[in-house]
């Protein structure tokens, strides 16, 4: 990226935004994550200024589970508020050519989900007014995921006929046409995507001035190169959409299309992906990197669709580990001999990711979401020795004053969800409804977040794989069983008792936050605006840092192997627990 060259990219929830701010970072490109909306955000049009020549600017409009209608009007006030003059023009708007001249309009990256849930019609509309071109492109060649003719495609397996919406309201959309409802489209097959450059510029030129949304087909990282390429081989007037495939590839071409001389950021990696290298050099463990995953799939790949199971059993079933598990209803008293002073915070360079603060500062790791994968993660935690504290989820739900942790001494601690509350549905196989009515299945909205199901047994299922897309909803609708919970109150809860335990603590505490809802609402109640990206422990699980130097570390809930948690506390701590990752 050059002085006259600014990226904007715009996520729907947190996961996705770190996700991106951690693909386009390299030693051409700064980035950064800007929460918008939640608490202590005042002032952030100010804060959209680039801090530095040729930083990328990653925002997180927390906009997945609004309405429609809001979601589209944050995409325009994103885009208003990101523009030198504030007009959010599109592919036709002009700038005064009288006025003098002021900084580089951006291009702007849509991060959208995968699997097409979430606002996808609403902002996609929103980024085309104005005569925008808008370039579409959701693959996710890293965990499975391909479009081949238009139809998304996991593990080969059409959208429509798989079971990935199983938990939405409505049927997943046939095609990525019909998810974008009533607007124009114009696809560009595989074979255009392969043809030479001006081949497929010319297919794409031809879109914008139809006023048709270019849908493209790809199964590679090769074929995203070649469609981030042709699209910006324009300047920053076609607007780019795709999940975090599309976001690596914009990376590796900021990274070659900008040299670096004039740019060097100190301590930041060369290249897209390196950044996941130097958190292994520095942490001592196994890092994977996009570059690596996209050869080999690694451990630490997200699951594909025919994974096997892991027993959702496990969350009711006794800890056989050297660690200790708690329920939460009264605050048990402290281990005394496993204490770990706090310690100043993490004084490496951005870019860098340095243990913290030399291994010594206690790690709080945060599970909203039941989902079975990430309760093997966390009894695999406990079994190297973590703290486990499970919070009644009755105390969660009440007005009352937070539920109050015990002191957090020792060097991880774990928070999840108590396994009991009310009684179970009937069946064991029914799956979390959509939060929304039902809405015509064109417009495939629909929520991805990492709120709880109601606790009880049902039948183990393969997890998700991807972009977040949890298969609980941040409101439980009734009728899916008795005693209905709401899943955004059990969060709000949540976020309550974790904002509590770090004022309580004396010293700096870094967090492992996992599932972008979570993540979003445990950040909003501490009044966390900004995150600088530091690394990727794996794909997905992306570690920042605050402006105060503590760490963070996002994960979708659904994300990771069995080990996946392991990973990431031992590449904050690396001598944390007494059983190292080796895997």
């Amino acid at each position: 990226m050059t002085p006259s060259r600014r990226l904007l990219a715009i996520a729907d929830d947190l996961s996705g935004a770190a996700e991106v701010a951690a693909a386009v970072c390299s030693r051409t490109t700064r980035s950064r994550v800007l929460l918008l909306g939640g608490p202590g955000a005042a002032g952030m049009a100010t804060a959209l200024r680039p801090r530095h020549a040729g930083e990328a600017t990653v925002l997180d409009l927390d906009s997945r589970y609004r309405p429609a209608a809001e979601a589209a009007e944050a995409v325009r006030e994103a885009l208003r508020m990101s523009w030198p003059d504030g007009s959010c023009r599109g592919g036709s708007g002009a700038p005064d050519l009288l006025a003098p001249p002021g900084p580089p309009d951006p291009f702007v990256l849509k991060k959208i989900d995968s699997q097409l849930r979430g606002n996808v019609a609403a902002e996609i509309a929103a980024l085309a007014e104005g005569g925008a071109g808008v370039v579409l492109a959701p693959a996710l060649p890293i965990a499975g995921r391909v479009v081949r003719s238009g139809v998304v495609h996991i593990g080969g397996v059409p959208l429509h006929e798989g079971d990935a919406w199983r938990a939405e309201a409505v049927p997943p959309p046939t095609s990525v046409a019909q998810a974008l409802g009533g607007l124009p489209t114009a696809l560009v097959p595989l074979t255009t995507v392969r043809s030479s450059r001006p081949t497929l510029l010319t297919a794409l030129r031809a879109a914008a001035v139809a006023g048709r949304v270019a849908i493209c087909d790809a199964e590679t990282d090769a074929d995203l190169d070649a469609i981030v390429a042709a699209s910006l081989a324009d300047g920053p007037g076609m607007r780019l959409v795709g999940s975090g495939g599309l976001a690596l590839a914009v990376g590796r071409h900021l990274a070659t299309a900008f040299p670096a001389t004039g740019m060097t950021v100190a301590g930041i990696p060369s290249a897209p992906g390196a950044l996941g290298a130097t958190a292994s050099a520095a942490a001592g463990g196994q890092v994977a990197t996009p570059a690596t995953e996209a050869a080999a799939p690694s451990a630490t790949a997200p699951a594909v669709p025919d994974a096997e199971p892991v027993a959702a059993a496990a969350a009711a079933a006794p800890s056989t580990g050297t660690g200790t598990t708690t329920d939460a209803t009264t605050a048990p008293p402290p281990a005394a001999t496993r204490g770990t002073p706090a310690t100043t915070p993490a004084a490496g360079a951005a870019g860098t990711a340095t243990p913290s603060a030399g291994a010594g500062r206690p790690v709080l790791v945060v599970v909203g979401t039941a989902e079975p994968a990430a309760v093997e993660q966390v009894r695999r935690l406990v079994e190297d020795g973590a703290t486990h504290h499970r919070l009644p989820l009755a105390r969660l739900l009440s007005d009352g004053p937070p539920v109050r942790l015990p002191p957090v001494t020792d060097p991880v601690t774990v928070v999840s969800l108590a396994p009991s509350g009310p009684k179970p549905p009937t069946t064991d196989t029914a799956p979390i409804p959509s939060p929304r009515p039902a809405r015509p299945a064109h417009e495939a909205v629909g929520p991805d977040t990492t709120a709880p199901p109601v606790p009880g047994p049902r039948r183990a299922t393969p997890p998700t794989s991807g972009d977040g897309a949890d298969r609980t909803a941040p409101e439980k609708a009734a009728g899916a069983g008795p005693g209905p919970v709401s899943g955004r109150r059990l969060v709000l809860g949540l976020s309550r008792a974790v904002r509590a335990a770090v004022a309580a603590h004396r010293g700096a505490l870094d967090l492992v936050l996992t599932g972008a809802e979570t993540a979003r609402r445990v950040l909003d109640a501490l009044a966390v605006t900004e995150l600088d990206p530091v690394g990727q422990v794996h794909h997905g699980a992306v570690h920042l840092r605050t402006p105060d130097g503590r760490s963070v570390v996002t994960r979708p809930g659904s994300f990771g192997d069995p080990d996946s948690l392991r990973h990431i506390v031992h590449a904050l701590r690396p001598h944390s627990t007494e059983r190292k990752v080796t895997s």
